[in-house]
């Protein structure tokens, strides 16, 4: 959530930088993940405790529902679906600490992540299947190819816009709802509803997010029928 007085525009003014605070925040949520992530492997047990066991929970978790979905295969690609969960799940939870600010409050973090998905979907149809991937894109009747052709194109990159302003229309309307309500009743009891709500739905949209990737990712390597 958006805060009038950002910690780290404070921090940077003193040394005279202005760098938009969507990248300074992605830069901090960066460093909290590999600092989380030394933590976890520093000390790695056959019975997990402390954060290896939190780390193993959610990756292990994240790990076997996808691999439900896309099969063995699946394990390929998981490093970038568990980057991108995590990534996603601490930059919506961050903005409700006051003094912070949700990456994903702003389009192009949003954006550069749909258009990863984007990007990495059609390499690996690319690579499952070559030339042929090309079926993908041609409908199920031959004769009907010229037509199902700019179809299927408009439709990958509506995924595009579709990841994006799913995931930013989500995480701005829950702050601005915050903002709104911390306005008018302070910082005691009248928000914390909504507080509670804002931690599950900033976690659901980052799994949403992923499941949608996973699925797309799924559709390339599949056959073209």
């Amino acid at each position: 959530m958006e805060h009038p007085i950002l910690f780290l525009d404070v921090l940077l003014s003193k040394f005279n930088l202005h760098i938009p605070p969507q990248v300074t925040y992605s830069w901090l949520i960066m460093l909290i993940l590999v600092g989380l992530g030394m933590l976890a492997s520093r000390r790695i047990s056959l019975v997990p405790a402390g954060a290896q066991n939190v780390f193993e929970l959610i990756i292990g978790g994240l790990e076997d529902f996808m691999v439900e979905i896309t099969g063995e295969e699946g394990r390929a690609f998981f490093p970038f679906i568990a980057t991108l969960f995590l990534y996603i799940m601490v930059c919506n939870l961050i903005g409700l600490i006051p003094g912070f600010l949700s990456p994903t409050s702003n389009i192009n973090t949003p954006l550069s992540m749909a258009l990863c998905t984007f990007v990495f979907t059609h390499y690996l149809g690319v690579k499952y299947h070559g030339v042929k991937y090309i079926k993908h894109f041609l409908g199920p009747i031959p004769a009907l190819a010229p037509l199902f052709f700019p179809i299927e194109i408009i439709g990958h990159f509506a995924r595009v816009l579709s990841l994006t302003l799913r995931l930013f229309g989500n995480i701005m309307g829950e702050d601005l709802v915050l903002a709104i309500l911390l306005f008018l009743a302070g910082m005691f009891l009248a928000p914390l509803p909504m507080m509670f709500l804002a931690v599950f739905t900033s976690v659901v949209q980052a799994f949403v997010f992923t499941l949608l990737s996973i699925m797309y990712f799924t559709g390339s390597m599949e056959h073209a029928h």
